[in-house]
């Protein structure tokens, strides 16, 4: 009954387009700070690795031993991949473009960060996250996935054909012409 309501009422529609919106502005803020000021996520794979220790340690043994053995080694990649991404999901979550993907993707980053011991916001995040994910289309309908996500469904169609309503037609075939 919650999915179908997150799904298609107008008032949850409004209410995860300020989810949404918010949430994007987190992202986008954080990554384009790393993408002008430059950014290093050595430290903070180190520190990481580093919680891995003790009696009760704040990072799993696995995620620690991918950490130092997978991240370390690229962690030039990751020096870009962090800052691109961030920015690149709050832009997402702000203009309601892939709106989905851009959620899931944000919800892997935060939980990347908890699995390294980071609590901070990123716990409340995943939660909102979630609720956009769950909601699916309905989270973007305020957004630019209300023209996108049905041109994208009648350009997949079997055959290519789109139905009436499919969105927009930008390559739309004129009667009586070829090519």
């Amino acid at each position: 009954m919650f999915n179908q309501w997150l799904r298609e009422n107008k008032i949850a529609m409004w209410m995860l387009t300020i989810i949404r919106v918010y949430i994007g502005y987190q992202w986008l803020t954080a990554g384009w700070h790393k993408l002008v000021g430059g950014f290093n996520a050595q430290g903070f794979l180190q520190g990481a690795i580093g919680k891995a220790a003790g009696d009760h340690p704040a990072v799993q043994s696995w995620w620690a031993a991918f950490l130092e053995h997978g991240a370390m080694p690229a962690v030039k990649f990751f020096n870009i991949l962090i800052p691109l991404g961030e920015f690149l999901v709050g832009l997402g979550l702000i203009l309601g473009t892939f709106t989905t993907f851009a959620a899931l993707m944000g919800l892997v980053m935060n939980a990347a960060f908890l699995l390294s011991g980071t609590v901070s916001t990123n716990v409340q995040m995943l939660l909102m996250e979630v609720l956009i994910m769950v909601a699916a289309a309905n989270a973007g309908k305020i957004g630019l996935d209300r023209f996108l996500l049905p041109y994208l469904r009648g350009l997949f169609r079997r055959g290519g054909k789109q139905q009436p309503g499919d969105g927009i037609h930008f390559f739309k075939k004129q009667p009586g012409r070829t090519g």
